[in-house]
């Protein structure tokens, strides 16, 4: 910071310090101006324009300095000027003082803030690129935070200061007028019955609805702005329109029926989207039927000879297919049809916020949920067009097993189907470029998986690049580097497991201008509306998650804020979102990781528990892994947890349950559990907590006490 900077900053701390040390906020309230009042008012009928300069100057230097005390002077304004002149001259001298404030914080603080919370100040940099004099505007019209926070972060970011004075004596002249309104009626109290005054009363109405009937009007702005170019029709065909029917679009259509709306479900494929078809329902099927072949392999640990289970390969495919068929009734188009909705099969275009045209069909609706989920990812790799390759989505119609399979990902849908067949025999690999499996996790706990791995003989071949496929003598080969080396690994099959990208394209969105996130996802805000109000997005189409649970919890924020909005809006709750990876043992998440926390810079504590130390652990032969708990520091609130254990996912619904309702690890340690379990983990890892946390002194005396007992 150069001379002139320290100098301004060390006058701005001399003023500040005066402020209180000479207790000039004495001034700045209403039992002193009452006192005044008559002097007041007589030197503003002799001297207007001197008085009404002063108050100027001392509203814009309060301001300008962020003292406390421009309410009392909005009032006060309100009272010498009345209504007409004190919101003129309340609204320019709040102005001005406030784009001082705005020009000191940049001045001083602008570089070093910016470097420094760089990650905090996140969302008001991007709020301010996205939006820029609109999202200044609903600041100052809803007023979420303090004003003079609002004039020194504003001074933080980009925004020019001619828009910014601009912007703000706008925003702030509803709320200016309401004040001084407030004030005027203020002055004439003359006795304490004219606090009962019809117009003092209204005043204070005013005062309390003010941020309710703001945040309708900008509301009502930013939605005709977006709807204003698109013709509305005369009658609707549907309230909603929901487009996919996966768990997303199954749930808001479940609960736009339920409520009695008139809901129309479009998909273009089969009812259940990825979920029931190729994703959780099958993958599941395949590992059950894995995890039984590996336990005869382990029966000598069970106290057997030996055990063998023959199968073929194309009938453990086979009862795959049977557990979809046996779990589509669910998501059938009979059964939500008999629940009120109109399923319609056929690829859907969005053609305004209000039309989607299906099969030659041109269907009106007031609102519009796109729930097309998600497709594999797939790389740019030479030859890719030469060779068999398999997605999650299409592995399912595999009939013969491959000798050598080769899992290019080593994320959870990769990690996962990577076991299963290695299981059931196939030479497996698995290729990826990041050191650690399962990258989103700890290390500790991607590396007692890894472990796993490698005791089951799967290759494992971290920190190599997929660069190419090639195919010699009708034999493929993935070619790899590592470590400026190549490595070339032979296969019969491939599967590429590289995540899934959301499907947002060939149905209207580009037309409409849908705003895309930098994830490729579609860009919603707290209520999962996308930029035109009337058009909403859940699930792996939407993101941040790609959980079928998370789906269908985004699914009823949809249907709800789509339905009734115009009433009440509920923001999407993303503090509690269990996670689970299927590999044995399982890993199973909430909250934060140790590695996020890390990330985040927020403090904590971790309370660990080993499963070899659990007795159903032991005697069912899966002590493999620990239960690990992050709290805030010196106290039981639960800030994440991670399980690594045979049954994870189950054992963390405990966990998910106190974290929502805000229960910590005394209340876990109070609970009885059931033994043997292995859900008594989660009571021991509490009792470790609270080992860690004892009370020394108390305790030192009640040893005392008791060894007085013993005398």
């Amino acid at each position: 910071m150069n001379i002139k900077k320290w100098l301004l900053l060390t006058l701005i701390i001399a003023l500040v310090v005066s402020y209180f040390l000479f207790d000039l906020g004495a001034y700045l309230n209403l039992e002193f101006f009452k006192a005044q009042q008559l002097q007041v008012d007589q030197y503003y009928q002799q001297n207007p324009f001197k008085t009404a300069l002063i108050f100027f100057i001392i509203y814009v230097v309060v301001t300008g300095l962020s003292l406390p005390g421009a309410v009392i002077l909005t009032l006060v304004g309100a009272a010498i000027f009345g209504l007409l002149w004190g919101t003129i001259i309340v609204s320019f001298a709040s102005t001005f003082g406030a784009t001082l404030a705005f020009l000191v914080a940049r001045y001083l603080l602008r570089d070093p803030i910016q470097n420094k919370f760089a990650k905090r100040l996140k969302s008001i940099n991007a709020g301010v690129e996205r939006d820029g004099a609109f999202y200044l505007f609903t600041l100052r019209l809803i007023p979420v935070f303090p004003f003079f926070v609002i004039n020194i972060l504003m001074g933080l970011t980009t925004i020019s200061t001619l828009k910014y004075f601009f912007v703000s004596q706008i925003g702030m002249l509803p709320g200016t007028l309401v004040y001084v309104n407030a004030g005027t009626q203020l002055a004439k109290i003359e006795s304490i019955q004219g606090i009962l005054s019809p117009g003092l009363l209204m005043a204070f109405v005013l005062l309390g609805i003010f941020p309710l009937l703001a945040k309708y009007l900008v509301a009502a702005i930013k939605n005709h702005q977006s709807l204003k170019q698109y013709k509305k029709p005369e009658h609707y065909d549907y309230n909603l329109i929901v487009i996919g029917a996966g768990s997303a679009g199954l749930v808001s259509a479940y609960i736009a029926a339920a409520v009695k709306a008139g809901v129309a479900l479009i998909e273009k494929h089969r009812m259940g989207g990825d979920c029931l078809n190729t994703g959780c329902v099958p993958s599941k099927a395949l590992l059950r039927t894995a995890r039984f072949l590996n336990q005869q392999q382990r029966a000598k640990e069970f106290g057997c000879q030996s055990a063998q289970a023959a199968f073929d390969f194309a009938e453990v495919m086979q009862r795959v297919q049977e557990k979809i068929n046996q779990i589509e009734p669910h998501d059938s188009v009979e059964r939500y049809e008999s629940l009120g909705v109109t399923c319609l099969q056929g690829e859907a275009t969005i053609t305004s916020p209000y039309t989607v045209s299906i099969n030659g069909r041109s269907l009106t609706t007031r609102n519009i949920v796109v729930a097309t989920g998600a497709r594999p990812r797939l790389p740019s790799l030479d030859g890719l067009d030469q060779v068999p390759y398999y997605t999650s989505d299409t592995i399912w119609s595999i009939r013969t097993q491959p000798n050598r399979l080769v899992v290019l990902g080593g994320g959870p849908i990769g990690c996962e189907l990577a076991q299963a067949f290695a299981r059931l025999g196939s030479d497996v690999s698995i290729v990826q470029r990041p050191p650690q499996l399962l990258t989103k996790e700890d290390s500790d706990a991607a590396e007692v998986v890894t472990q796993q791995f490698e005791n089951e003989g799967i290759h494992l071949y971290t920190s190599h690049s997929a660069k190419s496929l090639v195919t010699r003598e009708g034999k493929h080969f993935l070619q790899c580097t590592h470590q400026d080396q190549t490595v070339e690994l032979e296969f019969d099959a491939l599967l590429i497991a590289l995540g899934r990208e959301a499907n947002v394209k060939g149905f209207g969105l580009e037309a409409l201008d849908i705003k895309l996130a930098d994830a490729g996802t579609i860009e919603v805000n707290e209520n999962l509306q996308t930029n035109i109000p009337n058009i909403y997005a859940c699930g792996d189409v939407a993101g941040p998650y790609q959980f079928t649970h998370s789906a269908a919890h985004q699914a009823w924020y949809c249907a709800v804020n789509s339905l009734f909005g115009q009433f009440k809006k509920f923001k999407v709750d993303y503090s509690v979102i269990p996670r689970v990876t299927y590999t044995d043992p399982e890993i199973a998440s909430v909250g934060l990781t140790e590695k996020q926390a890390e990330a985040d810079e927020t403090e904590f504590e971790i309370s660990r528990f080993e499963l070899h130390e659990l007795d159903r652990a032991i005697v069912d032969e899966s002590t493999q892994g620990f239960v690990k708990v992050l709290t805030v520091p010196g106290k039981d609130q639960i800030l994440g947890v991670t399980i690594v254990a045979e049954h994870a996912g189950e054992m963390l619904a405990e966990y998910v349950t106190a974290m929502k309702y805000k229960l910590g690890l005394n209340k876990i340690l109070g609970t009885i559990h059931s033994y043997p379990t292995m859900g008594e983990a989660n009571k021991y890892v509490a009792g470790n907590w609270k080992r860690a946390h004892q009370p020394e002194k108390i305790l030192q005396w009640v040893e005392r006490y008791h060894r007085w007992r013993r005398s």
